[in-house]
């Protein structure tokens, strides 16, 4: 993992530093995968940084999640928040995940960790619409539910996932929450069934995943991010997926 940081010019106080992780399992070259993603905030200071209002992960050359097999249906933004992700429909689910927030509390910090779940939103201009249902519970109860995109990118990257953060309140007369950890994952796990009509009858059945060329890029699979804080600074991590040994590659 590559850890890179940086801030504005000139700096805020609270310059952040962030590491970036990525998964692609199973990683099987022409085969279907699942991506996962996550990252790691810290302030360089010691105090809590900054809260998170963008961030823009980019993915490989070669990966097509807009091509993948999910996301057939979609879900709106305003039935996610007046019903919950009960009525999405089940073929618009596309992932789950985790999110840390760290609360200050005077000069002790608790830390909560809420619920992510990604579905497939109406396109926008021409481009794939993602929405992200987070549900939290103690001691900051929160339900929210903010946009994303699925954007082109420039080689050697083939997109990324654009996503808006919006700012937290804390506890009463506190800063707003700061999301110091996050894990996603986009793809057919166990958890992810979709539905088809088939000759008068409903078939359950899990969704394809997302494609794996039938070669690994010189180097591995780049994945890179960069983040936006409320404070003005700025971030970016990279890393990279190595390439799968002659064992993790698709026979015949």
């Amino acid at each position: 993992m590559i850890i890179l940081c940086g801030c504005v010019s000139p700096c805020a106080q609270a310059a952040q530093s962030v590491g970036l992780d990525a998964t692609l399992s199973p990683e099987h070259l022409g085969r279907e995968t699942t991506v996962g993603f996550g990252f790691q905030i810290s302030a360089r200071d010691g105090r809590p940084p900054s809260p998170l209002t963008d961030v823009e992960v980019r993915y490989p050359d070669h990966l097509g999640l807009a091509l993948s097999g999910l996301g057939f249906a979609s879900c709106s933004a305003s039935l996610l928040e007046a019903v919950g992700s009960a009525a999405c429909p089940a073929n618009s689910l596309m992932g789950y995940g985790t999110a840390t927030a760290e609360i200050p509390i005077g000069p002790s910090h608790l830390y909560e960790t809420a619920h992510v779940t990604i579905f497939r939103a109406p396109a926008q201009a021409g481009q794939v619409g993602l929405l992200f249902h987070v549900e939290a519970a103690s001691p900051v109860s929160a339900e929210l539910v903010f946009p994303g995109l699925l954007l082109s990118a420039a080689p050697p990257f083939a997109g990324s996932i654009d996503i808006k953060v919006p700012l937290v309140p804390g506890l009463p007369f506190g800063p707003n929450v700061a999301v110091v950890k996050l894990a996603m994952t986009v793809g057919p796990t166990s958890k992810i069934f979709y539905y088809e009509r088939v000759h008068g009858k409903t078939l359950r059945y899990h969704p394809r995943g997302v494609l794996l060329p039938d070669s690994c890029p010189r180097g591995g699979f780049p994945f890179a991010a960069a983040f936006g804080f409320e404070d003005g600074s700025h971030a970016r991590a990279e890393t990279t997926v190595p390439c799968p040994s002659a064992a993790g590659r698709a026979g015949p």
